[in-house]
C-alpha cells in the first residue's frame, strides 16, 4: 500500500496560522510538538510533520475502512531528515519526504521494498473511484492497481505501486 501529500510551502504561509492557539495541540503529539519547538525551522517541520501524518493517513484508511480524524493517533519517528515511520494503532508506515524551497512532498508504504517499486502517473491518467479511494484499471489484463494522489496549490502528484 501507498500514501503521498504535499505543501505547497508558498500557500501555506499565507493561508495557515499553524502558530493560532491550540492548533498544535489537535495536530501534534508532545513529542512531535517537541520537535516542532526545537527545529531550525519550525514552520518546515510543521508541514513535514503533516505531511507524514496525511500520507501514512491515507494507507491507514484503505488497510482499516476507518474514516476519522485521529491526527494525534499518527506520530512520527524520524530515522533522518528525509526518512523515518509513522505509528498508527499499532500498524507501521514507512515514510520518504523531499523538502524544497517550494514544496515539502511524503510518501508513505508499508513496507520499505516498496519504495523502489513507485511509479509516478500523469494529471491525465483516468483515475477511478471505489468508496472514495482511488485506483486505475488496466482493461488488458484486468488489474486494478491503487493509486494516491495528493494536490495543494500549485503542485499535484500521483503514484501507483
Amino acid at each position: 500500500m501507498i500514501g503521498n501529500d504535499i505543501v505547497d510551502l508558498a500557500l501555506a504561509q499565507k493561508e495557515s496560522n499553524w502558530q493560532r492557539k491550540g492548533f498544535l495541540d489537535k495536530i501534534f503529539t508532545q513529542k512531535e510538538q517537541s520537535l516542532i519547538k526545537n527545529a531550525i525551522n519550525p514552520e518546515l517541520m510543521v508541514w513535514n510533520l503533516w505531511t507524514r501524518k496525511e500520507a501514512a493517513y491515507k494507507i491507514y484508511n484503505r488497510e482499516t475502512g476507518i474514516r476519522v480524524y485521529i491526527p494525534l493517533q499518527l506520530e512520527c519517528f524520524f530515522e533522518t531528515e528525509n526518512q523515518g515511520t509513522v505509528g498508527c494503532n499499532g500498524f507501521t508506515y514507512y515514510t520518504q519526504t523531499q523538502i524544497s524551497e517550494e514544496f515539502i512532498y511524503t510518501i508513505a508504504v508499508t513496507n520499505k521494498l516498496h519504495f523502489d517499486q513507485i511509479n509516478k502517473i500523469n494529471f491525465e491518467t483516468n483515475i477511478l473511484k471505489k468508496d472514495g479511494i482511488p485506483f486505475i484499471s488496466k482493461t488488458s489484463s484486468k488489474l486494478v492497481k491503487p493509486v494516491s494522489i495528493t494536490n495543494h496549490g500549485r503542485f499535484w502528484e500521483g503514484i501507483v505501486l
